[in-house]
């Protein structure tokens, strides 16, 4: 597998004999992957298509959903139920167990939101995304529309479906996830090209921001996913593919990928297949720490 060594820790979450499989090809641009335990397989948005896929081993490649209001970054609520954000809408919606789909937030106020991008759950039920321009800024991410509000943002929607704006000071919010313990929250900006951590207060709101790492490197590419394994270690796609940070900030090294990295979720049974969504193609890898569903 090819791979960047920056630190020898590297070798003990991913290694370096590891082969990259280009599991399927043919797509317009893939994201938010997300491993659905109960019925395994995976689920990832096809933007450019407006289209949602699955994949597993024993069925490959099929519709999950289409249209799909050129959804991006997806997760699960702790009920099971798959959450989403739609660039075309500019809506976070979640799909009930019976196949309907319930509006969960489509405004700050009276202004409609700019394009969530992407999710995930608290184990309290409370939910965190981010809102970038891309959905109305590129017409084949999105529906090229006026921004209404004058900030990109990462908001919470809290179990009563109280919409919360967190942070405003953000050039384009894209990829988050918590900690392990969920007292910290990492947001990265992909014009900024680094990752912010914030404190998680009692009441969900967050504090203490602070930059946390940069994604750095000649290669192609941005922060946009991003995640953390078992051990809390952070995985950010970046230039050249996905950076592996250790807990500490240290970035242990890169995994690399032959088209730009957009996101990643680990699945299988033993959580350590990480599934990687690259432009038009999905890829995966065996890590040697297992992951983590959220």
């Amino acid at each position: 597998m090819p791979v960047e060594i920056r630190h020898s820790g590297f070798y003990d979450l991913v290694g370096s004999d590891a082969a990259l499989e280009r599991v399927a090809t043919g797509f317009g641009f893939t994201e938010g992957p997300v491993w659905d335990v109960k019925r395994g397989f995976l689920i990832f948005s096809d933007m450019k298509d407006d289209h949602m896929r699955c994949y597993s081993d024993r069925t490959g490649i099929r519709t999950y959903r289409r249209p799909s209001n050129k959804a991006n970054g997806n997760t699960f609520d702790r009920n099971g139920r798959l959450v989403s954000c739609e660039h075309a809408t500019s809506r976070v919606v979640r799909e009930e167990t019976d196949g309907s789909i319930s509006l969960l937030a489509t405004h700050y106020g009276d202004h409609e939101f700019n394009s969530p991008n992407d999710i995930v759950v608290k184990t309290d039920g409370s939910i965190y995304f981010t809102d970038p321009t891309y959905g109305r800024t590129r017409e084949d991410l999105g529906v090229l529309r006026d921004l209404q509000l004058p900030f990109r943002g990462v908001y919470r929607i809290a179990p009563d479906g109280k919409v919360q704006l967190l942070a405003d000071d953000f050039e384009q919010p894209n990829g988050l996830c918590f900690s392990c313990d969920e007292t910290r929250l990492f947001v990265n900006d992909t014009a900024r090209r680094h990752i912010r951590m914030f404190e998680v207060a009692a009441n969900g709101s967050l504090k203490n921001g602070r930059l946390w790492a940069e994604t750095t490197g000649a290669a192609i590419g941005f922060p946009d996913g991003m995640k953390v394994d078992s051990a809390d270690n952070l995985y950010c796609t970046g230039p050249g593919g996905i950076h592996v940070f250790a807990p500490d900030a240290q970035c242990l090294g890169v995994i690399l990928t032959p088209e730009k990295a957009a996101n990643f979720a680990w699945g299988g049974d033993d959580l350590c297949s990480l599934y990687i969504t690259a432009l038009t193609s999905l890829y995966r890898v065996k890590t040697r720490v297992p992951g983590r569903l959220t």
